[in-house]
């Protein structure tokens, strides 16, 4: 099974509520499934977005699943769609790069970033979700501040972050399996079909 039906499996199996069938065919008409996670950092390849999404779901699940507090539902919402905000976001640009071998420039495919809505990261996710389904406030507040101390909200010194830390566990689990993830287990991660 490739990562775009283990995400389609996790999604139908776990997600059902008032709106989420729209979402979900949504997603099937945007560039979600083949579209990179990055431009040149982890998964920043063909089909690297629904990869770490999946490995996210994978992390939260293993590592921080409280089954007698925590919610399959929240958690496959929130690991699946932190990073809706990446969808039509990439585009394969062209650029010259040196072969080593002949001394010749060859142009060679990247990705780039052509963000057409700017509205931030997670609070970007937030909106383009609840546009076909309400998200839980402590849902929202994960997904808002996935990014941690990376996001520039959180740079600019306010008290934001800590408080939807400290208030909604959810945020904090599924900062840390978006940093394992991202950081130890998609290392190196070149190919989307691998596992």
């Amino acid at each position: 099974m490739g990562y775009k039906e283990e995400f389609e499996e996790i999604y139908l199996e776990n997600i059902s509520r008032a709106g989420s069938k729209e979402l979900y065919d949504w997603l099937h008409t945007t560039d979600f499934f083949t579209a990179p996670a990055s431009t040149r950092f982890h998964c920043a390849c063909l089909g690297g977005l629904v990869q770490h999404s999946v490995k996210v779901y994978r992390v939260m699940m293993e590592k921080h699943f409280d089954e007698k507090i925590d919610n399959r539902e929240s958690f496959a919402i929130c690991a699946l769609l932190h990073d809706l905000c990446k969808a039509q976001f990439y585009k394969t640009s062209m650029r010259n790069v040196k072969n080593e071998e002949t001394g010749q420039w060859e142009k060679q495919p990247y990705y780039s970033v052509e963000d057409s809505f700017p509205y931030g990261h997670g609070e970007k996710s937030v909106f383009l979700i609840e546009r076909f389904m309400r998200l839980k406030t402590s849902e929202a507040m994960a997904i808002r501040w996935h990014m941690g101390g990376f996001d520039d909200a959180a740079k600019s010194g306010g008290f934001a972050i800590s408080l939807a830390f400290d208030k909604y566990p959810i945020a904090v689990k599924l900062h840390l399996a978006d940093l394992e993830s991202t950081y130890l287990r998609e290392k190196g991660t070149s190919e989307a079909n691998k596992k």
